[in-house]
């Protein structure tokens, strides 16, 4: 999977004019800190930390802080003095942890009041003992053997119920492929399936290994549709049990091997190599042992293609989302997934950026999960839903401002010629 996920509070490059509105801003607000509360001064500069997004605390007492001349997008709510000092304290971990227990309540469009905080965040830069006493607060976990399996069961073995109700048929967890937007999420999975096979060039009777192979329908569709073998590899009990199962039904056991078992552990030699959402469960500390996989496994003319929700520059992922929904997860910038191929001597063939196919992806997932949030209250509880609509609010926000990527890199060995001319084969 993906970890397609959000990061609440990042950081970005300063804008000069928006920072000297933004000062004008803070110059209007502090005319009125002396009508505030002690609690009213802090949440005012919680939110002067925050590059003051255009929102509005209103808090227990009934006290309203907002630190804009413009309207309010959303208005959020905070419902004790100890939920108030906890964000004062570490805000990247306990906004998640105060939304999902409903310490924390937002009037309005939870995606809005996410996407203002991220434009506020583009206008300051965290520096200082604050910023590193605040990463080692949110340092991620560790992604070892036997680390994976546990980070992974956190995720992907909540109950396959739990995902069927707001996936698509095919049961796939990752990026779509928008050819429209208005085509229908089950399309735009079969065709970012078709996408990732043409830029493979897979032909029939080649052997290709997956690693990290989620419910098996890129596995499944490889081999119906494009006539190879396949080895795929899943740590995910629930998953795995699941791929087989289809496999069985679809009469493609003799074509499709899913393999429980860590992709570290992957032998023999392959035409093609691919990995769709499943670096960012790696960890930057593991990829010299992808990177041997990838080495070992790759023929002379082999390709290679890995999909990956990346950042701008290295940072690590919201340390809410690390914690509570995605453990172990770390997001790469371009440069460190480069990092996967260069040290072996493959070459680059391509790099593409479907940052806004996942936005899309998300909201599909949202409205799907909004839909079903009866049911999964009723197998789970009101946390877990609040929870989980946390986390793909957060996500679509992350995209559509920018503070999430989505790449796909293709690579083959940098001594084989069996490339193509030019890009037309990608979308004939």
């Amino acid at each position: 999977m993906n970890r397609e996920n959000p990061e609440l509070f990042g950081a970005a490059p300063n804008d000069q004019n928006a920072g000297i509105a933004r000062t004008n801003n803070q110059n209007n607000a502090r005319g009125q800190d002396s009508r505030l509360s002690f609690e009213g001064r802090l949440t005012r500069g919680l939110l002067n930390s925050l590059g003051d997004p255009p929102i509005r605390v209103t808090l227990w007492n009934g006290e309203s802080i907002s630190t804009t001349t413009s309207n309010a997008v959303v208005c959020m709510r905070v419902g004790s003095r100890s939920c108030l000092f906890k964000l004062l304290i570490n805000p990247e971990l306990y906004f998640g942890d105060a939304y999902s227990n409903g310490s924390i309540e937002v009037d309005g469009d939870l995606g809005k009041l996410i996407e203002a905080i991220y434009q506020g965040l583009a206008l300051v830069r965290s520096t200082g003992l604050r910023s590193r006493l605040t990463k080692w607060l949110n340092r991620s976990q560790l992604n070892t053997l036997s680390d994976s399996r546990e980070n992974i069961h956190h995720h992907y073995d909540l109950g396959n119920e739990f995902y069927k109700l707001w996936l698509d048929r095919q049961m796939v967890y990752t990026c779509a492929y928008f050819s429209s937007p208005d085509i229908t999420l089950e399309q735009a999975q079969i065709a970012k399936m078709d996408y990732v096979c043409r830029k493979l060039r897979l032909r029939p009777e080649e052997i290709v290994v997956e690693a990290g192979c989620g419910w098996g329908a890129l596995a499944l569709h490889m081999a119906t549709h494009y006539g190879v073998q396949v080895k795929a590899f899943n740590i995910s009990h629930e998953q795995i049990a699941y791929a087989k199962a289809r496999a069985h039904v679809l009469g493609l056991e003799h074509r499709v091997e899913f393999i429980e078992d860590d992709y570290r552990n992957a032998n023999g030699r392959f035409d093609a190599f691919v990995s769709v959402g499943m670096l960012e469960h790696v960890g930057h500390e593991h990829y010299h042992e992808l990177r041997r996989v990838i080495d070992r496994c790759l023929d002379r003319n082999g390709r290679g293609l890995i999909h990956s929700i990346g950042r701008n520059q290295p940072n690590l992922f919201n340390p809410w989302v690390e914690r509570r929904i995605f453990p172990g997860a770390y997001p790469p910038s371009l440069r460190e997934m480069l990092e996967l191929v260069e040290h072996w001597d493959f070459s680059v063939l391509d790099v593409e950026n479907l940052r806004m196919h996942y936005a899309l992806t998300l909201k599909h997932w949202l409205q799907r999960f909004e839909n079903a949030s009866s049911r999964i209250k009723e197998m789970y509880d009101e946390r877990f839903v609040r929870a989980w609509r946390l986390y793909l609010a957060g996500s679509i926000a992350a995209f559509n401002t920018g503070d999430m990527q989505l790449f796909q890199v293709l690579f083959a060995r940098g001594t084989s010629n069996d490339i193509p001319w030019t890009r037309a084969y990608l979308y004939n």
